[in-house]
């Protein structure tokens, strides 16, 4: 096989040729005698113990979901079944099984067609017979070994290599392809597996150049006759390499002439390297002595620097300095601290005195109005008892009156008495409505309040219903379309960017929403990446105004006015932002730009433009998250900070996130839309509660209405009342000053208006009296709560100056610790410098070791110097130069040595090449002129032979025919003649019938089958033409054929019965059931 041809050419020449010389050893049969040269020759497959098929399973392979496992026997096997049953399929599988390829089966050009449709791997397994002394590492694989294939539905497969235990041993296809080597197994050999459509091309063709082809393959001369065309190209090509390295060895023989004269001819420079050696030997104590001077030189800058005490001296003092200044500092916070003791002292007190204020005005203003309120009432008295004096004196002095006067005048004033009586009675019940009517509107207010409220909080838990419920379908909707996060439309809205793009009207195509083209590398921050991006999810990115208005365009056909997405105008770049300078930086914490990946960097760069997501940071914990950021000073470049929860942290202050699940980022949906379910079926719980509450309220608020009416009517109807009394009053009033007064009655009247003038001014008396009390109360009050204010008022005022002294002397304690740090750090530079000058005097001194320990080595007594270093290295230049000079004319000694001696080796090394590749083209002429001889012998053999056996296997159909080849015009000629036409000058294979012909083409195939060697041998419908008599006979032969070679096995392929076939062990009959193309089985049947 060419495809298994190992590199080494001679290897594969020996390989190829074994297999086949083996047969072309023996000689050809005789007519009574038809045993195969395996019968002569003990090979490998001698025992029948290796290479032989014990079974095949396929599974979704081509048209048929599962065949198999077919059990083959050891000698021969009948595969029977009608046309799509799968017997060609089995052949198939048993080449693709054993690695072949997808041409060589000819039923496919790639592997993947012979995946079944509709699945996506196909299955095939083959099992070899691995026993006897020649089994293949039967130690690992056992008795058998099992080749498992997987083709995929793309094309790719993969081999699997198992033992008879299941243990799988390799997958490599070195190791199967060792294993159809070491069992002589050729695919693409057709004298092992005959197909159809091989058949067709050689056997059944007109043409003598295709049947010798065939011949030529079946027996691998045409490999072997491919192998010596290819040596002898290389031998051509290695000639003429070897013809190129003689034209080469005659320059190298000229080099090596050159190099031998020089060789010859170099005289020694020893004389003036001599003299470069001693100025070496005075340069190394030189660069010593300038070293010494150095050190000297440093150690008294050291002892300079140690005796300066300026650098102690101004610390000590800024330290005296700052110890004063916070004593007297210390001294004005005490005295701070106790001012503001004493006013949050006072403070307190200062409330209660304000409340007690209040409390004695109101006490004062109430038995204010009590006092006056009696007063108005006795002078009120007063005035009346004035008026019926008069009215006594009066009518004393008109005269007595009648006594029927008398007694009607003392009627009206009994009557207007109780007339008295009932208004004031009138005026305690109007003022007990109106107190009424105001407690029902307070209550009502109340109520119509509290229904206000229970409303807005349904309209909020309304909204909220009616967004989770929008949010819910969104989310449904986008188990189909993830995109449906961002918008019922954005779907839409996206196809028509992708449409109006491909027309040429947008520049360059819009990018977003910005949200669909991120991701997170932590699922888990989805909601602090929310929280920090906000609107931003939800945008899309422009290059230029242009597209912007092309892109609000197509906004405007979805969404409305003032609720579509927001576009983001900037120029777009295929790289993300130089941020290395502005990047807020943390050794624990990524930024907004470390946990997202985007499809664009044009995405990266416009979050970085409008949100600053390098400068944001992520911190899981809140409590880290403030302590990074509020205890102390941000991280550099940081400016705020997101927690896990997605709250947000600045430096100053501190916001709480309001939703806690992501809307966008969010990977589990399921998780997310029960969720939302949830929280629906509670706002649809606090929507019934809300109404159940409110229509309560609502009944409250008009049976207080209600009655608040009835209320009103009642005080109107008292009011009327009053009214018409106070009427009745006034005409009583005026009826008694016109008539006559009964002087004994005013008198009487008279008398009980001053007993009752007494008991008002009594109370009057006490009213003052409670009433001075009162004021004098609140006098005393109001003068303690006055002395409170000026002491807090005159603390305020002397705490002013002692905190202006506070700042003061803080700012003189900071100068002079600023001070005091610098004087700090000039002394510690000071230090360091000493210890740096005191450790570059250790290096300095260590230096000089070891210049003074090269020295030594160069030279081990001290030289006297009297020149410079730079004068010697001068003269050192100067020699180095002169020597090089003449080097440069006659080479150095020591390279023109070695120089000599390489060129020497080589020399000889190329003519010892050439002279063995010169032995060696020789040799291999007489070894290929050799090979071609026995070629041609081998070939003649097996070709005198396949004569032999054809005409043996024609005799028993009672035909005669003859087989000529032309080696030389590369054809093969088959004649036949049939039964009773010997005679005939017909010996065309064209003239035959179709059954004569199968027949004809079958004794070729045994013929061949003679020759060669192969573990097993199938044959693919070979008495698909044939009748019933050539059939019979085919039989016959390829039965005798097995009979005489049992230790190989025969797998033959007929749609045709078999209930003809002798009854025996060695024949196995595999009846394939008729096509299901949804699944196949199949039967076997011992026979």
């Amino acid at each position: 096989m060419s495809k298994r041809k190992s590199t080494v050419i001679s290897d594969s020449i020996t390989v190829k040729s074994r297999r086949v010389t083996a047969e072309g050893s023996v000689d050809a049969p005789d007519d009574r005698n038809h045993q195969g040269p395996s019968s002569n020759k003990p090979t490998h497959s001698a025992t029948g113990d290796i290479g032989l098929i014990e079974s095949i399973t396929v599974k979704n392979f081509m048209c048929h979901y599962l065949l198999g496992p077919f059990q083959f026997g050891p000698n021969v096997n009948f595969i029977v079944g009608n046309n799509g049953s799968g017997k060609s399929a089995i052949l198939t599988a048993l080449i693709v099984g054993l690695g072949g390829k997808a041409t060589v089966t000819n039923r496919g050009v790639s592997l993947k067609d012979f995946v079944k449709s509709g699945e996506n791997t196909a299955d095939i397994t083959v099992k070899l017979r691995n026993r006897g002394p020649d089994a293949y590492k039967r130690d690992i694989y056992g008795d058998c070994i099992s080749i498992e294939h997987r083709i995929s539905v793309d094309g790719c497969r993969t081999c699997r290599l198992r033992s008879k235990s299941g243990q799988l041993i390799s997958n490599k296809k070195e190791d199967l392809t060792a294993i159809l080597d070491h069992f002589n197994i050729q695919l693409d050999n057709p004298v092992s597996i005959l197909n159809q459509e091989m058949s067709k091309q050689f056997l059944h063709s007109k043409s003598e150049a295709d049947k010798y082809k065939f011949f030529m393959k079946a027996t691998l001369l045409e490999q072997m006759k491919r192998d010596y065309i290819h040596i002898k190209h290389t031998k051509t090509v290695t000639r003429q390499q070897v013809e190129r390295q003689e034209e080469c060895l005659k320059d190298l023989k000229q080099e090596f002439l050159q190099r031998k004269e020089r060789y010859e001819n170099v005289s020694s420079i020893s004389e003036m390297k001599e003299v470069l050696e001693n100025l070496k030997k005075t340069m190394a104590w030189c660069l010593v002595r300038e070293k010494e001077q150095l050190v000297q030189q440093l150690k008294e800058d050291i002892e300079k620097e140690e005796n300066n005490y300026k650098y102690q001296d101004n610390l000590q003092l800024c330290q005296t300095k700052v110890i004063q200044v916070e004593k007297t500092l210390q001294c004005i916070k005490r005295r701070i601290d106790s001012v503001r003791d004493e006013q949050e002292s006072l403070s307190e007190d200062n409330l209660k005195l304000k409340e007690q204020v209040k409390i004695v005005r109101k006490s004062h203003k109430e038995q204010e109005l009590v006092y006056f309120r009696a007063l108005n009432k006795l002078k009120q008295s007063e005035q009346e008892q004035n008026l019926l004096w008069e009215k006594i004196n009066k009518a004393k002095t008109s005269g007595s009156l009648n006594s029927e006067g008398e007694t009607e005048y003392m009627k009206q004033q009994k009557t207007l008495s109780h007339l008295k009586e009932q208004l004031a009675e009138l005026d305690n019940k109007c003022l007990q409505l109106n107190h009424e009517i105001k407690g029902n509107h307070q209550a009502l207010f109340k109520g119509r309040e509290e229904r206000d409220k229970l409303r807005l909080e349904e309209r909020n838990v309304q909204v909220s219903y009616e967004s989770k419920l929008k949010r819910k379908h969104q989310l449904l909707a986008s188990r189909s379309n993830k995109l449906k996060r961002f918008g019922d439309h954005v779907p839409d809205l996206l196809g028509s960017i992708a449409e109006t793009y491909a027309t040429g009207s947008f520049v360059k195509k819009p990018v977003g929403p910005i949200g669909a083209c991120i991701s997170l590398k932590d699922p888990t921050l989805a909601v602090a990446v929310e929280c920090c991006l906000r609107s931003f999810m939800k945008a899309f990115c422009c290059d230029n105004f242009k597209d912007e208005a092309v892109l609000q365009d197509l906004m405007s056909r979805y969404y409305p006015r003032g609720n579509r997405p927001q576009i983001i105008v900037s120029p777009f770049s295929e790289k993300v932002y130089n941020i290395r300078g502005r990047k807020a930086c943390h050794p624990d914490y990524p930024s907004v730009l470390d946990i997202i990946t985007a499809t664009s960097p044009v995405i990266i760069n416009c979050l970085i433009d409008m949100r600053g997501i390098e400068s944001i940071l992520i911190i899981k914990e809140k409590e880290r998250a403030r302590k990074v950021m509020q205890q102390g000073w941000p991280p550099k470049n940081c400016r705020e900070a997101f927690t896990a929860e997605g709250d947000q942290v600045y430096p100053n202050r501190y916001y709480t996130c309001d939703f806690s699940m992501a809307k966008f980022l969010g990977g589990d949906l399921e998780t997310e839309i029960s969720m939302l379910e949830s929280d629906l079926e509670n706002h649809q719980a606090q929507m019934s509660r809300f109404q159940l509450h409110e229509t309560s309220v609502t009944e409250d608020i008009l049976n207080m209405e209600t009655k608040l009416n009835s209320t009103i009517m009642t005080l109107k109807k008292t009011l009327a009342s009053v009214n018409q009394v106070k009427a009745t009053i006034t005409e009583l009033e005026t009826v008694g000053e016109e008539q006559s007064d009964d002087i004994n009655s005013l008198e009487e009247v008279a008398q009980e208006n001053q007993q009752k003038i007494e008991a008002e001014k009594q109370i009057v008396n006490e009213a003052k009296t409670e009433y001075d009390k009162q004021q004098k109360m609140s006098e005393d009050t109001d003068s303690r709560y006055s002395s409170v204010r000026e002491r807090i008022d005159q603390l305020s005022e002397d705490i002013e100056p002692l905190k202006d002294e506070q700042l003061k002397l803080e700012a003189e304690c900071g100068k002079y610790e600023q001070n005091l740090k610098i004087s700090e750090h000039k002394l510690k530079s000071h230090e360091d410098n000493i210890q740096a000058m005191r450790s570059e005097l250790s290096q300095k001194e260590e230096e000089l070791q070891e210049y003074v320990a090269k020295a030594t080595e160069i030279s081990p007594e001290r030289q006297q110097v009297t020149g410079s270093t730079k004068s010697i290295d001068m003269e050192i230049t100067r020699l180095k130069k002169k020597i090089k000079v003449y080097e440069s004319s006659h080479g150095e000694p020591e390279q023109v040595v070695r120089e000599y001696a390489e060129a020497l080796a080589l020399y000889r090394e190329k003519t010892n090449q050439v002279k063995d590749l010169r032995r060696f083209i020789d040799r291999l002429d007489n070894i290929m002129s050799d090979r071609q001889n026995r070629y041609k012998i081998m070939r003649r053999s097996l070709s005198v032979r396949c004569k032999l056996y054809f005409n043996n296997f024609l005799i028993k159909m009672n035909c005669c025919g003859s087989m000529i080849f032309d080696h030389n015009n590369e054809t093969l000629s088959i004649s036949v003649k049939p039964p009773g036409r010997e005679d005939d000058g017909v010996s065309d294979m064209r003239s035959l019938s179709g059954g004569e012909r199968s027949f004809s083409t079958v004794c070729f195939m045994l013929s061949l089958w003679e020759i060669t060697e192969s573990p097993f041998r199938c044959l693919d419908e070979f008495d698909v033409y044939m009748d019933m008599h050539n059939r019979r006979i085919s039989l016959d032969l390829l039965l005798e054929l097995s009979e005489r070679q049992h230790l190989r096995q025969f797998i033959f392929i007929t749609p045709l019965t078999t209930s003809n076939l002798p009854k025996t062990s060695l024949i196995k009959i595999h009846q394939l059931q008729d096509p299901e193309r949804v699944q196949s089985q199949s039967g076997d049947e011992d026979v």
